[in-house]
């Protein structure tokens, strides 16, 4: 067989369902290859949208996604896909051509060294030099993906060794069980939670990425001990339990952090490095349980009394089964709190103003969504209020990116999860500027006659910028644009477009669309009017007078 085909036969032994890009001619071989395999080619407008979807893929299933494209401006289109994937611990494998390595053919033509530009961005870069390499090499680059901390690869196959014969046969998909913590880590680990007046469980990104939910559930209901997540924790438990404080959107000055100031002990679960930790230790301070896959990488702010390393699951099952009493301390403050933030929370949710606020567009779309339902969401201040105000009940429903926080991931993002949970409804929430690094995919969700609504929030401003500018006493300036009519643009691919008049029109119009087929774009302006005046000024003033 050509070498193509033998790495498509060692994708299909990988178990991929679906590669997404854009093909060039040095992947013709490998094309033609792929025609006549059971892995689904989706072939996307744009390949950085192709690497969000196959990043999106591996978030949601814990295996790599896997992204093509060609050589040279469609590898490095690649780059920020492959930052958002290693950021955000998402598995994922990018296959690029190459011109040939044995005789040029056209000097250095469109040559970039993309192996050498991907390795400060990826866990494996490497580019095939022999066919009989393949198996070995792919096996590899999927093992070193799943891995923890999961993360983005990168092989180069030039077209020459493509079409080269090769002889060799396939290794084995061999997992892996994860140790147990030490026993004396879950001992000291117990004695430091009986022993604490107030402790707090802290839920991380970590633990989102594996099946960790039941673990922690049960923990909470047997200790009482009440819990709040990070961004990328949601919905790890859910949020609607009796002692769920809430997300830790902001890092400090908000009223969840009252409870965390008063907190003698942190369970701190699944913590990973690119959220920053909602609190600051200080030396003789409060004490933190470093509960991960790995020990906890040491700063100023953040080096835990102890590590407990291990599966996670299992370490809180066994710190669980081993507290023989239950804990119930007093967390009646920790009850205020909770109250404290409810209430402000939920003010605004029936508002009615028009332009729509932000807080009841969380609201509406909570209303309309079921508990598996997904939200993706782009970048920009909306996400703020998304992770302090829409419960999750259940993870991975609100997809955002508190990692890279790149713009122009929610539409893709979008693809990968209606294509992977067809029976879900999935709503794309998306800035004007984020919508437009990638609206393009329109006609990709068109094109796979796809279910989706997308939501513009229209201010016709980089609206995160403009609050950051007003908080830091500057003026406004240079972050004002115009904006295309985006239900004739909508349309212009195929799309249904639709633009509201009032909150109450807006409501009617999202039901209509969830009940509906086809992409549905929905043009709706937005108020970040009360941005600074609660984000950067309320919650600074009164949150810890409590």
């Amino acid at each position: 067989m050509k070498s193509s085909d033998l790495m498509v036969e060692a994708l299909e032994n990988e178990g991929v369902e679906y590669i997404f890009g854009i093909p060039g001619e040095e992947n013709l071989d490998f094309l033609n290859s792929l025609m006549g395999s059971s892995i689904q080619l989706v072939l996307t407008r744009h390949e950085q949208a192709a690497g969000f979807m196959a990043a999106t893929y591996g978030r949601l299933t814990g295996k790599p996604g896997v992204c093509l494209s060609t050589l040279g401006p469609g590898a490095t289109n690649f780059v920020t896909a492959a930052a958002y994937a290693q950021l955000g611990a998402m598995p994922m494998v990018m296959l690029a051509g190459q011109k040939p390595i044995r005789t040029s053919k056209q000097g250095r033509f469109q040559i970039v060294d993309v192996v050498g530009l991907m390795r400060p961005i990826t866990k494996y870069s490497r580019q095939v030099v022999d066919g009989n390499n393949i198996p070995s090499m792919l096996r590899e680059a999927f093992r070193i993906a799943i891995e923890e901390r999961p993360g983005a690869v990168y092989l180069e196959l030039p077209e020459d060794i493509a079409a080269e014969p090769a002889e060799t046969s396939l290794f084995d998909v061999v997992g892996h069980r994860r140790p147990d913590a030490d026993v004396m880590a879950i001992d000291q680990a117990v004695t430091m939670i009986e022993a604490a007046k107030m402790p707090l469980l802290l839920v991380g990104a970590g633990a989102n990425r594996k099946v960790t939910g039941r673990a922690l559930r049960e923990f909470v209901d047997k200790t009482g001990i009440y819990f709040f997540n990070t961004q990328l924790g949601k919905g790890v438990i859910d949020e609607r339990h009796e002692q769920f404080l809430g997300t830790a959107a902001l890092s400090d000055n908000d009223f969840l952090h009252c409870a965390i100031e008063r907190a003698d002990l942190i369970i701190n679960v699944g913590h990973d490095v690119i959220e920053k930790p909602p609190f600051f230790m200080e030396k003789g301070g409060k004490n933190v349980i470093h509960v991960n896959f790995f020990a906890a990488q040491v700063d100023d702010v953040y080096f835990p009394q102890l590590n407990v390393v291990g599966d996670i699951s299992k370490s809180i099952d066994r710190i669980r089964k081993k507290i023989m009493i239950e804990t119930k301390k007093n967390y009646s403050y920790f009850a205020r709190v909770k109250n404290e933030v409810e209430n402000h929370l939920t003010k605004y949710f029936a508002d009615d103003r028009f332009p729509l606020l932000p807080q009841r567009l969380v609201s509406v779309l909570r209303s309309q969504l079921a508990k598996d339902d997904i939200v993706t969401l782009d970048n920009g201040v909306y996400k703020i209020w998304f992770a302090r105000n829409y419960k999750c009940y259940r993870a991975n429903t609100l997809l955002l990116d508190n990692a890279l926080a790149t713009m122009g991931a929610g539409i893709p993002s979008a693809l990968a999860a209606k294509l992977l949970r067809p029976e879900r409804k999935v709503v794309s929430v998306n800035g004007d500027g984020g919508f437009m690094m990638n609206s393009q995919e329109l006609e990709t969700a068109v094109r796979l006659n796809l279910d989706l609504v997308v939501i513009i929030l229209n201010d016709s401003a980089y609206g995160m910028i403009k609050w950051k500018q007003e908080g830091m006493g500057f003026e406004n300036f240079g972050l004002d644009y115009r904006n295309p009519d985006f239900v004739q643009y909508a349309e212009s691919f195929g799309a249904q477009g639709h633009r509201p008049e009032s909150a109450a029109g807006f409501q009617n119009i999202l039901s209509e669309c969830l009940a509906s087929s086809g992409v549905h774009v929905i043009d709706l302006p937005v108020d970040y009017s009360l941005n600074h005046s609660i984000l950067n000024v309320l919650i600074k003033e009164s949150a810890c007078v409590l």
